[in-house]
């Protein structure tokens, strides 16, 4: 797999580069936002690059790296892990909403990174498998209180105003909307929608409930079943 590293010290990118090299990944080094983003722009020959996976550094010299994460989207559908520093919710919710698949703390073990690497690539090579269609995609529309769920098209609106989602983020309120009331454990819910049993996917299930919880303005929407999992409380019309 060809990855593309986003990473301003040389030093790190050299070390990782040759964690990621023994592992089988050939690794193109950008060590600023502009260098990613010629990275990934179609050659003059209209050819668009072919990476598996885009791990991006937060603390870019030249540009914000949220700003990057957010250019590279608009770009392409790689995946994108964010690589920081900045461990709090509330950093990884906006990472999230603005289109990153993942997002892994420093200071992290390689075999962490190197499991999500894997983990991401595999969800990105399915959803490309079932043209992104995600969970529960049955050609209907929920409809839940104010909130509209159209499976085909993969839009969800409040009191008719759209509300853009990321990939999972519509997968997850697909999944737990299609049963309202019925608790899905976490195992259950990130065997669907992560379609991988890997442990350490359950924190990002929890940033992806908040998250979901935010964009769509109703914190009691989605109930945390202590120790259990997570349900969909249909909101009165």
């Amino acid at each position: 797999m060809r990855l593309l590293l986003v990473e301003d010290d040389d030093h790190v990118a050299a070390a990782l580069s040759a964690i990621l090299a023994k592992h089988g990944f050939s690794v193109t080094h950008a060590r600023n936002g502009e260098e990613a983003l010629q990275a990934v722009l179609p050659t003059a020959q209209g050819e668009r690059p072919s990476y598996g996976v885009i791990l991006l550094d937060l603390g870019l010299p030249d540009q914000d790296g949220y700003q990057v994460c957010g250019r590279i989207r608009k770009l392409t559908t790689t995946p994108v892990i964010m690589v920081t520093a900045r461990g709090d919710v509330r950093s990884r919710i906006h990472g999230l909403n603005l289109g990153a698949d993942d997002y892994v703390v420093k200071p992290y073990d390689p075999g962490e990174l190197l499991a999500r690497i894997h983990a991401v690539s595999r969800r990105h090579a399915g959803a490309e498998e079932t043209g992104g269609t995600g969970a529960g995609s049955d050609g209907t529309q929920l409809r839940l209180g104010s909130v509209t769920i159209e499976l085909p098209t993969r839009r969800v609106s409040v009191d008719g105003e759209s509300v853009p989602l990321t990939r999972k983020e519509f997968d997850l309120l697909a999944l737990l909307a299609q049963r309202p009331g019925v608790v899905f454990r976490r195992e259950q819910i990130i065997s669907e929608v992560w379609r991988t049993s890997w442990e350490g996917t359950g924190r990002t299930l929890e940033v992806h409930v908040a998250s979901l919880r935010s964009k769509l303005r109703m914190p009691a929407l989605i109930e945390t079943v202590r120790g259990v999992g997570y349900r969909l409380v249909a909101p009165s019309a």
